[in-house]
């Protein structure tokens, strides 16, 4: 139902990348630094995911989107 709406694919995007990341998050935390790295960049994406998640509400909410 909500399939083509570019929120819910922004969010699934960002829980994709959050999915992607645990692995890492584990291997800092045991002590690989590289590891650490690799989580910060996957932050960064997240961070941006959810600025284009923001956007995208405002910009259905403006819009009068609603659903049928």
């Amino acid at each position: 139902m909500y399939g083509n709406n570019n929120v819910i694919k922004l969010y699934q995007k960002m829980g994709e990348e959050f999915e992607r990341c645990m692995p890492d998050a584990e291997k800092f935390v045991e002590g690989n630094n590289s590891a650490g790295t690799r989580v910060r960049k996957s932050m960064q994406t997240i961070k941006n995911l959810a600025q284009e998640i923001r956007v995208e509400v405002q910009n259905q909410k403006n819009s009068g989107f609603m659903l049928a």
